[in-house]
C-alpha cells in the first residue's frame, strides 16, 4: 500500500495573480489576485478568475479587492483565506502530510512583510516554509545557470513590483525592488485618457487596452494599432467611445517605463566591473508579466545598450523557479539570500 507523503508546492505570491508550481505537475494554477466580499454579511463571496469578473460591476455591499498591493501583503486575513483556498484546489485534500512551500517575496521588503508571508503560509497548511528572493526565483525558472561566478542580470516586472538583480554564485550582488509594475502601467493610462479624452475607464479596461495596443517602443511596430474605448464622459456624464492608438499607449506610459530603465542604470552602476562584462556578453532577461508589454525589449536595448531578452513563458518563471529551488533547496541553504526557512 503507498502513502501520499506530501507535496512540494511553489507559490508565486504576485499582486496581480497567483501561480502554483506542484512538484512533478508544473505550474497547475494561475488566477487573479482578486477576492469579492460581501461587507454586509462579512464574508466572502468568491475568489480568484470569479473576483476578477466582478471588479467595478458588483452591487453597493459586494466589493472586490486585491489583498497584496505593491508585492507584500496589505490585508493579512484576506490573503490567508485566498491562500488556503488556492492551496486547496492546486493539491489534493486528502494527502497524509502537509505540504513543504516555497514563496518568493521582492528582494526589498521588510522583516515585518517577511513574516506576513511565513505566517500566513502556515496557517494555510505548510509544515515547512521556505522564502525565496522574486529575482532568484525568476532567474531559476528562467533556466539560467546562477552557480558559476558569471555575472547574469534579471529584471522581474511584476503586477506591483519591478525586481531588478545581478546574480554570481547563487546569490544577489546588487539589486533594486522598486513598487512599480503592471498596475502603475494600468494607472497611466486611465489617467492619460481622463486627461486627453475627458473619459473615465476602469483599470481593468484599461489592462485589455494594454495587453491589446500597448507598446513601450511605437518604432517596433508595423502599424500603429488602435482600438475602441469605451467610458464614462466626465464633462456630460453620458457615455462615450473613443479610439486609442499604440502611440498614446507609448506615451501614457512613459514615465513609469523611465523608472524602470532609470533602476537599472542605478544597478548597473553598482555592479563590479567583472560582472559588467559579463553582462555586455550575457545581456538582460526579462520576465514577469510586464516582460509582455509589446516592445520592453527593444526599449531596454535603446536606452542601455544592452541586448535584452524576454524569456520563454514570462509569467511563469518564478513559479517555476520557487519549485525547482524547492527542490534543491539542501544544495541552496548554504547561499544565505536565496532561502530562508521557518518551521
Amino acid at each position: 500500500m503507498s502513502f501520499n507523503l506530501g507535496y512540494d508546492i511553489g507559490v508565486d505570491l504576485g499582486t496581480a495573480s497567483i501561480l502554483i508550481y506542484v512538484k512533478g505537475k508544473g505550474v497547475v494554477l494561475r488566477e487573479p489576485s482578486v477576492v469579492a466580499i460581501d461587507e454586509k454579511q462579512g464574508k466572502i463571496v468568491a475568489i480568484g478568475d470569479e473576483a476578477k469578473s466582478m471588479l467595478g460591476r458588483t452591487p453597493a455591499n459586494i466589493v472586490a479587492v486585491r489583498p497584496l498591493r505593491d508585492g507584500v501583503i496589505a490585508n493579512y486575513d484576506i490573503t490567508l483565506k485566498m491562500l488556503k483556498h488556492f492551496i486547496g484546489k492546486a493539491i489534493s485534500r486528502s494527502m497524509v502530510f502537509r505540504p513543504r512551500i516555497m514563496i518568493c517575496i521582492p528582494s526589498g521588503v521588510t522583516g515585518v512583510e517577511e513574516r506576513a508571508v511565513r505566517q500566513s503560509a502556515m496557517e494555510a497548511g505548510a509544515r515547512e516554509v521556505y522564502l525565496i528572493e522574486e529575482p532568484l526565483a525568476a532567474a531559476i525558472g528562467a533556466d539560467l545557470d546562477i552557480t558559476k561566478p558569471y555575472g547574469q542580470m534579471i529584471i522581474d516586472i511584476g503586477g506591483g513590483t519591478t525586481d531588478i538583480a545581478v546574480i554570481s554564485l547563487q546569490g544577489i550582488v546588487c539589486s533594486r525592488s522598486i513598487r512599480l509594475g503592471g498596475d502603475k502601467f494600468d494607472e497611466a493610462i486611465v489617467r492619460y485618457i481622463r486627461r486627453h479624452h475627458n473619459l473615465q475607464i476602469s483599470e481593468r479596461f484599461a489592462e485589455d487596452l494594454k495587453i491589446a495596443v500597448g507598446t513601450a517602443f511605437p518604432h517596433g511596430l508595423s502599424e500603429n494599432m488602435t482600438m475602441e474605448v469605451r467610458g464614462r464622459d466626465l464633462l456630460s456624464g453620458m457615455p462615450k467611445s473613443i479610439s486609442f492608438s499604440s502611440v498614446e499607449s507609448f506615451e501614457a506610459m512613459q514615465e513609469p517605463l523611465e523608472n524602470i530603465v532609470t533602476a537599472v542604470r542605478q544597478v548597473l552602476a553598482e555592479t563590479p566591473p567583472e560582472l559588467c562584462a559579463d553582462i555586455m556578453e550575457n545581456g538582460i532577461t526579462l520576465t514577469g508579466g510586464g516582460a509582455m508589454l509589446h516592445g520592453i525589449d527593444l526599449l531596454l536595448q535603446k536606452q542601455l545598450g544592452l541586448r535584452a531578452t524576454v524569456a520563454d513563458d514570462p509569467i511563469s518563471c518564478v513559479a517555476r523557479g520557487t519549485g525547482k529551488a524547492l527542490q534543491q533547496v539542501h544544495n541552496l541553504k548554504n547561499a544565505k539570500s536565496i532561502v530562508e526557512k521557518s518551521v
